[in-house]
C-alpha cells in the first residue's frame, strides 16, 4: 500500500493591533459600502449560466468504461437435470432472462454464463452437476447454480464462492445473473411467505420459454407431507405448499391461448395437493377440465398411495374424462412391508394394490406407472423376491428401476448398507424381468386417436400419445404436429407402438391458438412489461431482433435515469441556493 504523506501546518503568527477596537464594526472605514448598499447592488447582479451540451454529456455519461460489464446483453446456457418440476423452473428462469434481453443459447461454449439447474434425487445426477461446475470454471464461465442440490446443501465445498438461486426464488433470477456478471457472488435461498404462511413458490404468471411450445408444465404445489428416510428432495423443497386453484386455472387458460395442446401437472406429490389450503386434487382437476379446449389433453403427475386412497371414486371419474389421459404414476418403491416401514412410506403393499386394482377396474386400459428401489438398507433376498412377484403380477408397462444411493444427510445414509454388488445384481435382475414381457403386442391392429406433440430422438418419427398416454410413433408429416390424428397400429416395441395415419381420416385441429415459435417468450403480461420497461413490447419477435431491441431499449432506460438524476440534482441545488439567499437577506436586513 502506498505511504501517505502528511504536511504539518505551520503555526501562524499572532496578529498584533496598535489601536484598540471597541467593536468589530470599527474595522469598516467610512469609505466602505454599507451592508444595505451591498444588498441593493446584489439585486442587479445577473449570474452567468454556463450552458452544457446535454446530448454530448449524456452520451459521455452513458458510455461505459472500457473495462466495464453491462448486464442484459450476454449469452446464457441453461442445463437442467431431474423431474418435470425442475424443468418447469428452468423454463421460467429462461423466460425471465430472455425477456430482460439476455440471449438463451444452446451452445455451451458460446455462452458467457452457465445456469446449472440441479437434481438431488440420486448420486449420478449430482455428479454430473459437479462436473459441469468444474468444466465451467476451467472455461472461465460465469456460473449461477439452481435446483435442489444447492438449496439442500449450500455449504458444500464445491459450491463455495458461487452464486445460488433458491427453488422458491426463481422470480429473482435476473438479479442474481446481473450481479454474477458484475463479478459478485449472490445467494438467495429464502422461502416465500404470506403473513407467515409458506407459499407454493414463485408466481405462475412469470414469463417462460417452453422447451416444447406445445406442452405446458404446471407445478401445482411444492414439497410434500412425507418424511421418507432416503429422500434428499425434502431438504430442498420442504413441506407441502399448494398454489390456489384460481391461479392454476388462469395459468392453464393462458397456456391454451398460446397454442399449448398438452398440460402436465407436476409436483413432489400431486395427490397431497390442497391439504394445506383446505382443498383437494379432485377439486382442482374438475376446475381444470372446464377450461381444456377440445382436442387438448391433461396429464396428471406422480401421486403417492396414501393421498389418493380417499379420492379413488372421484379420481376414477376424472380419469374417464375424454380430455384427461387415463394415466397415473404411483410409486410403490418396494413390495415388502418391512422395507416400506424402514423407508417411512406410510402405506403397505395392500394399500398400493387396492389403488391399482380399483383404477384398473373402473378405468379399463389405464396405464399405471411405478417406481422401485433396489437394495434399500436392510432389504433381504426375501424382500426383493416380494418385489419381483409384484412386477410379474401386474406387468407394469412403465417401470422406473433405481439402484439405491445413500444421499448425504438422510437417515437412510446412516443405516447398514446392502453390498454394492448385491444392489447391482438385484437391479439387473428386475430389469431382466421387466423386459421379458411386451405390453403392447395385443394392440396391433387397433385404430387409435393420438395427439402429436414432439419429434423422436432419432428424428425419424413424430411422437404422439393415445388415450392411455402410450407412446405412438407416426410419420413425420408437418401437418400432424400439435394435432389429433387417427392411426392404425401396425407394430409394437417395449416402449412404443407405430401407427399409420388413416387415409380418409380427418386431422383434427384443437380449438386453440397458433403455438408460439420455439424459443419465444411466453407470458409477457402488462405488469411484467412495466416492471422491465416499455422496451419489452417487442420481445416476442425472433431472438436476433429481440437482442437488438433490448440493447437500444436499455439505452433509453439509462438516458431516462440520467435525466431524472440531473433533474433531482438541479432541484436540490436550487433549494440549497434559495435557503442560503434567504439567510443572507435576513442577516443584512
Amino acid at each position: 500500500m502506498a505511504k501517505r504523506h502528511f504536511r504539518v501546518a505551520e503555526k501562524m503568527p499572532s496578529a498584533s493591533c496598535d489601536t484598540f477596537l471597541d467593536d468589530i464594526e470599527d474595522i469598516v472605514s467610512q469609505e466602505d459600502s454599507k451592508p444595505q448598499d451591498r444588498h441593493f447592488s446584489r439585486k442587479h447582479v445577473v449570474p452567468k449560466v454556463r450552458r452544457r451540451n446535454t446530448q454530448k454529456y449524456l452520451q459521455e455519461e452513458n458510455r461505459p468504461p472500457s473495462d466495464s460489464t453491462i448486464p442484459g446483453i450476454q449469452k446464457i446456457w441453461i442445463r437442467t437435470w431431474g423431474c418435470s418440476h425442475n424443468n418447469s423452473d428452468g423454463e421460467y428462469m429462461a423466460g425471465q432472462l430472455a425477456a430482460y434481453g439476455y440471449k438463451i443459447t444452446e451452445n455451451a461454449s458460446d455462452a458467457d454464463l452457465w445456469l446449472l439447474n440441479s437434481c438431488t434425487v440420486k448420486n449420478p445426477a449430482e455428479d454430473h452437476f459437479r462436473n459441469s461446475i468444474k468444466k465451467a470454471q476451467e472455461e472461465n464461465k460465469k456460473i449461477v447454480l439452481a435446483g435442489c442440490v444447492p438449496q439442500a446443501q449450500p455449504r458444500q465445498d464445491y459450491l463455495k464462492g458461487l452464486s445460488i438461486i433458491g427453488v422458491q426464488q426463481i422470480d429473482r433470477v435476473v438479479e442474481v445473473v446481473e450481479e454474477t456478471i458484475k463479478g459478485h457472488s449472490v445467494r438467495l435461498l429464502g422461502q416465500k411467505k404470506d403473513n407467515g404462511k409458506r407459499l407454493g413458490g414463485a408466481r405462475l404468471d412469470l414469463p417462460k420459454i417452453r422447451k416444447n411450445p406445445l406442452i405446458e408444465i404446471i407445478s401445482i404445489n411444492t414439497g410434500c407431507l412425507n418424511a421418507c428416510t432416503y429422500c434428499k428432495t425434502k431438504h430442498a423443497r420442504g413441506n407441502l405448499a399448494s398454489y390456489p386453484i384460481d391461479e392454476l386455472v388462469d395459468r392453464a387458460k393462458q397456456s391454451f391461448q398460446e397454442g399449448v395442446c398438452e398440460i402436465w401437472l407436476t409436483s413432489e406429490d400431486t395427490g397431497a395437493y390442497g391439504r394445506d389450503i383446505g382443498s383437494s386434487l379432485p377439486a382442482l382437476l374438475w376446475k381444470l377440465v372446464e377450461v381444456i379446449p377440445e382436442g387438448a389433453m391433461l396429464r396428471l403427475g406422480m401421486t403417492n398411495p396414501p393421498y389418493i386412497l380417499e379420492h379413488l371414486e372421484e379420481m376414477a371419474k376424472i380419469l374417464h374424462h375424454p380430455r384427461v389421459y387415463a394415466f397415473l404414476h404411483i410409486p410403490v418403491q418396494s413390495a415388502s412391508d418391512g422395507v416400506l416401514m424402514e423407508m417411512k412410506r406410510e402405506y403397505c403393499v395392500a394399500d398400493f394394490k387396492r389403488v391399482v386394482d380399483f383404477l384398473k377396474d373402473k378405468v379399463p386400459g389405464i396405464t399405471i406407472a411405478t417406481d422401485i428401489i433396489c437394495g434399500f438398507p436392510g432389504e433381504t433376498d426375501q424382500d426383493f423376491q416380494e418385489t419381483v412377484k409384484l412386477v410379474e403380477e401386474y406387468k407394469f408397462p412403465s417401470l422406473f428401476i433405481n439402484q439405491f444411493y445413500p444421499r448425504p444427510g438422510t437417515p437412510a445414509a446412516k443405516m447398514e448398507q446392502v453390498p454394492a454388488q448385491v444392489k447391482k445384481q438385484r437391479t439387473k435382475e428386475l430389469s431382466r424381468i421387466f423386459h421379458s414381457y411386451s405390453p403392447y403386442d395385443h394392440k396391433i391392429g387397433q385404430r387409435q386417436q393420438v395427439l402429436v406433440t414432439e419429434e423422436s430422438f432419432d428424428s425419424k418419427f413424430y411422437v404422439a400419445h393415445n388415450r392411455f398416454y402410450e407412446q405412438v410413433l407416426v410419420p413425420k408429416n408437418p401437418i400432424f404436429m400439435g394435432k389429433m390424428v387417427e392411426v392404425d397400429i401396425y407394430e409394437s416395441g417395449k416402449h412404443f407402438m407405430k401407427g399409420q395415419p388413416v387415409s380418409d381420416a380427418k386431422v383434427y385441429t384443437p380449438s386453440i391458438s397458433k403455438p408460439l415459435a420455439r424459443g419465444e417468450v411466453s407470458g409477457l403480461t402488462e405488469e411484467f412489461r412495466n416492471r422491465l420497461g416499455n422496451h419489452l413490447n417487442t420481445v416476442s419477435h425472433t431472438s436476433a431482433a429481440n437482442q437488438r431491441v433490448s440493447a437500444s431499449s436499455r439505452m433509453v432506460l439509462r438516458l431516462q435515469r440520467l435525466h431524472r438524476d440531473f433533474a433531482l440534482k438541479m432541484s436540490v441545488g436550487l433549494a440549497v441556493f434559495a435557503i442560503l439567499f434567504a439567510l443572507l437577506v435576513k442577516v443584512y436586513n
